[in-house]
């Protein structure tokens, strides 16, 4: 047919065959094939023009934070206000995600001790101390950068202990939180008061109020043996948890309880667990150190660090600073919002910041921590010989009496967890022909001997001590004995020493025995300094100084110290002196 164009012909001269209308199925999924590809033709045009407007053509770049778990919800409504708005690095847009991470877990991870460490390109931990410690290791870790939010470390209490507090420690202070640490003393604090701390090697709030106390009580002139021995004390009282010790704090007790937590974490612990008697801040009058949450950069990436920066930027936003301030945060320059408004023990104007200490002192103070906080194995060589039946001019006591009173005392100083053991010498307490004899075996002091706890076995016995009026001294034979069962029994998470109390008048045997030269030349052969097991001597009595030469070699041969008391009270000192080589240990 000449001048019409047939329908069914194909442009290259190929003709169909007709097609037959069908129902069913083909009737019903043709239109919705159609309904199907133009909704995907719009969706792929809205993608194109939504993805244009927003400079996102190139893709999203995803940006990991790992932040401290007290901080990660402010911090991802801001990332999520920060996804939303599209902001664009190098013409792709940043996707932020933010992951909770126990800081200490953290920074071991980053150390390469063991913790793990999921993947992150900006770490936000709760303090730059941690920054600081594995700086220290080494100098190439990241560095940390600006201030997130600040939160001071403050003491904490709960609110109807408060004017007992005052009373007892005489306001909110680093340096009565440490008088608060010493149980010593008929009008010690100590006895009023229950102090508790969180452990520093899991807590920067720990940390930090270690800082704070040690470093304002040296500024004010506290001793060292006193600074130790409140330190000493407060590492038996640790607890590993903010919420923990918060919660600890509402228990009602004997003591006045008082602990250090983050101004934060007070706020928060108020809000979410609502105690019937809330949690208060108590500001110290020396002034805190703060959490600080720096934002660190750690990926080496240069495209997610220029992201990195640009999210830092919304950090330091109008905005942002709400959404701190509104968790009980203060911005970077101190500023509380309405959480922190001046209700609830919370004060508006931020406390006095103290500076943070360099790297040398925090890896001193830490390791110093770390080893007051070793465990004690101890044993107490206990001197009966006849010389201590004798009476001490002006005391109305017999030697033996005054002895036994120190062992007493000393062994208050040390916490339930410590393993203690009595042995008394003269000579011939056996029967047969030994020097010594034990009266309490070294364990636990709160181990069950019989139904008796053997710290309480151990005042029965020290209370019942006789002085053998006609016994001699055999104190070399009783040390070498002593020295060769604590080095045999060594064990390494404890201090592990030998106590000698004695009215000094030195060994005095006359069956012969170990000589004087003898027993240096075993304490020096047995002594391992990775194994480090020391002699301490404390000598009472007129006799004392005749003997002080030769008590001195002992000690000093195992890294330890030999001291002469004038009177009972001294004992505290002497103790705390050999706590406080502990920190020097085996190199005083």
């Amino acid at each position: 047919m000449s001048g019409r164009h047939r329908t069914d012909e194909l442009d290259d001269g190929y003709n169909l065959p007709p097609r037959r209308r069908r129902g069913g199925f083909g009737a019903i999924l043709a239109p919705l094939a159609g309904s199907v590809a133009l909704a995907v033709l719009l969706g792929v045009a809205a993608f194109v023009i939504i993805n244009r407007d927003r400079g996102c053509a190139g893709g999203e770049i995803a940006l990991r934070i790992t932040a401290s778990p007290d901080v990660q919800p402010a911090v991802s409504r801001i990332a999520e206000r920060f996804t939303r708005a599209a902001h664009e690095v190098d013409g792709r847009c940043v996707a932020v995600t933010v992951t909770k991470g126990v800081p200490a877990t953290v920074a071991s991870g980053l150390g390469g001790n063991g913790g793990e460490v999921g993947a992150m390109d900006v770490w936000i931990p709760d303090s730059s101390l941690w920054v600081t410690g594995l700086r220290a290791k080494n100098p190439q870790a990241p560095a940390p950068g600006p201030s997130v939010a600040r939160s001071p470390i403050v003491l904490a209490a709960p609110a109807s202990a408060v004017p007992e507090l005052r009373r007892d420690l005489g306001g909110a202070s680093w340096k009565g939180m440490l008088g608060a640490a010493n149980v010593t003393g008929a009008d010690s604090p100590g006895r009023r008061v229950r102090a508790l701390a969180l452990d520093p090697s899991l807590n920067a709030a720990g940390l930090g109020a270690l800082l704070a106390a040690s470093g304002t009580a040296t500024a004010s002139g506290v001793g060292q043996e006193e600074l130790v021995g409140a330190l000493k004390t407060l590492a038996g009282s640790t607890v590993r948890d903010q919420d923990a010790l918060l919660a600890s704090l509402g228990v009602k007790g004997r003591r006045v309880p008082i602990g250090v937590a983050s101004e934060q974490g007070v706020w928060a612990f108020d809000s979410v667990k609502k105690p019937r008697d809330p949690i208060v801040p108590l500001y110290p009058a020396e002034g805190t150190i703060d959490l600080d949450y720096p934002l660190v950069i750690t990926t080496g990436d240069a495209t997610a660090r220029r992201a990195a920066q640009a999210f830092q930027e919304e950090l330091g936003t109008q905005a942002a600073g709400k959404d701190l301030r509104d968790q009980g945060f203060r911005t970077p320059d101190g500023e509380g919002g309405a959480a922190l408004s001046g209700t609830g023990g919370f004060q508006a104007k931020a406390p006095r910041t103290l500076p943070t200490p360099d790297a040398g002192t925090v890896a001193k103070l830490s390791q110093s921590w770390s080893r007051l906080n070793l465990g004690t194995r101890l044993l107490t060589l206990l001197d009966v010989s006849g010389t201590m039946a004798l009476p001490v001019p002006g005391t109305g006591l017999t030697r033996m009496q005054a002895i036994t009173r120190i062992a007493t005392e000393g062994i208050k100083l040390f916490p339930a967890k410590s393993e203690i053991g009595v042995w008394e010498f003269s000579t011939h307490l056996d029967g047969r022909g030994l020097d010594y004899r034990e009266l309490v075996s070294v364990g636990p002091l709160t181990e069950n001997l019989d139904g008796v706890l053997r710290k309480d076995l151990i005042t029965r016995r020290l209370a019942a001590t006789k002085a053998r009026e006609t016994g001699d001294t055999g104190l070399n034979d009783t040390l070498a004995a002593a020295y060769k069962r604590m080095t045999e029994e060594y064990q390494g998470d404890k201090i592990n020493t030998v106590v000698i109390l004695t009215d000094g008048a030195g060994n005095d045997d006359p069956d012969g025995g170990i000589s004087n030269q003898e027993i240096l030349r075993i304490l020096k052969q047995r002594y391992n300094p990775e194994r480090p097991v020391s002699v301490l001597i404390i000598a009472f009595g007129p006799d004392a100084p005749k003997g002080k030469r030769q008590m001195d070699a002992l000690a000093r041969a195992t890294g330890g110290d030999a001291y002469i008391a004038k009177d009972i009270g001294e004992v505290r000192r002497f103790f705390l002196e050999g706590m406080k080589r502990r920190l020097c240990a085996p190199h005083c």
